[in-house]
């Protein structure tokens, strides 16, 4: 029986080419006593050396690695040996646009590190946090995030929901990207929650939009929300929605967190309940904790379409989860058929669906 299969500890390997940064880790990590370290790797070559003689639980992974670096290494180990890897990322744009990849490629989630030495306290907290959640992720049949459109069919002339909202956090980008890349280009409007630092929306917005050819882009104050636009939530700040169809308008806010995050899925489906009602279509996808719960079941309530993404399919059933114990889902789906359902969902008349 391997060491991993009897540790009650998250077991981790930190992969970080700076000797400071691996110490540092290591510290951090090990401070609140319930997190074991078992290695530390230089570069990508010492951790897949590492990797089957440790069994670790979870990885930390820094991108920018000399050799083969991080991306390669990652979707090597996706492939071969699927296991939670934490991004812990610099905060230059290099580095931010080499963790969105690597989000794509099948890592749960990221950690900024801190550029000041006041952020210190924070990012340990957070990477301890994570590295806890990410030991019981699930990577149910691993594929990377489709790079290239592959829309499912064209949308039908008349719509029965005129404005899709998505959240989703651990697990989320490659899941947002997979769906997205399914979805027709003349699809209603969609909004989108995801949980990441600040800094890093902005470049997953501005990846998508290269890799699907499409309206993608954070967020901005006051825009009307048109059909073929994708709208993230941008960093630290909240997306609401409001106004009345067809003429949806964007809002933003810096007002405190909300179910601990900033920005919050359940203030985006929140207005969106308040302000399209049984016009909206909402997806709950993939994350720890319970944002989205109570916003997803305030949508249906007020005649919305609910999707939560499957316990199988999902890296982290518990946003999903805590909406489908409100009674805030319709129905409960794998990833790969979330596309479909949205499809048919925005494509049949509004009054079809009445009875549910």
């Amino acid at each position: 029986m391997s060491a991993r299969s009897i540790s009650p500890r998250p077991r981790v390997l930190i992969v970080d080419d700076s000797a400071l940064m691996r110490a540092l880790l290591k510290r951090m990590l090990a401070a609140d006593g319930d997190i074991d370290v078992v290695g530390a790797a230089c570069d990508a070559e010492e951790a897949r050396a590492l990797i089957p003689r440790l069994a670790p639980d979870v990885i930390t992974l820094d991108v920018e690695l000399p050799g083969m670096n991080g991306i390669t290494f990652l979707e090597r180990l996706m492939r071969s040996r699927p296991m939670p890897v934490i991004i812990v990322s610099s905060h230059t744009v290099s580095g931010a646009s080499a963790t969105i990849q690597a989000l794509q490629a099948g890592a749960l989630d990221v950690v900024a590190k801190p550029a000041r030495r006041s952020d210190m306290e924070g990012f340990a907290r957070a990477l301890r946090d994570k590295v806890r959640g990410a030991r019981h992720a699930r990577l149910p049949g691993f594929r990377p995030a489709p790079s290239t459109p592959r829309a499912i069919r064209p949308t039908a002339s008349a719509h029965g929901r005129r404005l899709i909202a998505i959240g989703a956090s651990t697990g989320g980008v490659g899941a947002i990207s997979s769906v997205l890349a399914q979805l027709p280009a003349d699809m209603p409007p969609i909004v989108i929650t995801q949980h990441m630092p600040p800094g890093y929306l902005e470049r997953l917005a501005h990846r998508l939009a290269h890799q699907l050819s499409r309206d993608v882009a954070p967020a901005e104050e006051g825009e009307v929300l048109a059909p073929g636009m994708i709208r993230l939530a941008p960093s630290d700040r909240h997306l609401t929605v409001s106004g009345r169809a067809p003429h949806y308008r964007v809002r933003l806010s810096d007002g405190p967190p909300v179910s601990g995050h900033r920005p919050s899925v359940d203030v985006l489906f929140n207005s969106v309940a308040q302000s399209a009602g049984s016009d909206a279509l909402g997806v709950l996808m993939t994350g720890m904790g319970r944002d989205g719960a109570a916003g997803l079941k305030a949508m249906r309530d007020a005649g919305a379409y609910c999707i939560g993404q499957s316990r199988d399919s999902c890296v982290v059933y518990g946003m999903p989860r805590a909406a489908a114990e409100l009674g805030a889902v319709d129905e409960e789906i794998d990833l790969d058929e979330i596309a479909q359902k949205i499809v048919s969902v925005v494509t049949l008349p509004l009054i079809s669906q009445a009875a549910k």
